[in-house]
């Protein structure tokens, strides 16, 4: 059975810059790093994947693969975001912070059940730093908020 997230992973430019915008922007701890010299299908590699942990200790991931051609494009929050959740007074501490530092900001977004601050990393990533609000529990009940007829609804309009 399925327990919790251990890790995602995506591609990153540069492994340092990577880690002073999850680790000294944000606040992970780099937990571990792997350098990759040969694949489990046995090509050569010269990859770093890098673990920048949370406090449930779940991880944030990158490789970076400078021998693997990749598009690193700014990500649009639909296409590919990453939410963080935090307690409520760290939104506006970041949002500032975020500000002082030039990285593209955005925020606050009030969502009714959440509300979020938005972050570019260097790689072209929206982060989302989260907070629940009140009413964030029934929100996401499906037992309460009908999340399966909405869906069924969608999939009808669409046809």
């Amino acid at each position: 059975m399925l327990k919790k997230l251990h890790h995602n992973a995506y591609r990153c430019r540069d492994s340092e810059e990577t880690r002073r915008f999850y680790q000294d922007f944000l606040g992970l701890p780099l937990v571990h790093t792997l350098e990759i010299k040969e694949t489990k299908s046995g090509r050569k590699t010269g990859t770093l994947h890098t673990f920048y942990q949370m406090d449930d200790g779940s991880c944030l991931a990158f490789f970076e693969a400078p021998d693997m051609p990749f598009e690193f494009k700014a990500q649009h929050d639909f296409d590919l975001h990453i939410a963080l959740e935090v307690d409520p007074p760290v939104i506006d501490d970041m949002l500032a912070k975020g500000r002082k530092a030039g990285i593209e900001t955005r925020g606050p977004s009030d969502h009714g059940f959440i509300r979020s601050i938005y972050f570019r990393d260097p790689n072209g990533y929206v982060i989302e730093l989260t907070a629940k609000e009140a009413g964030h529990d029934d929100a996401m009940d499906p037992a309460r908020n009908e999340a399966r007829a909405r869906l069924d609804a969608w999939q009808a309009a669409k046809r």
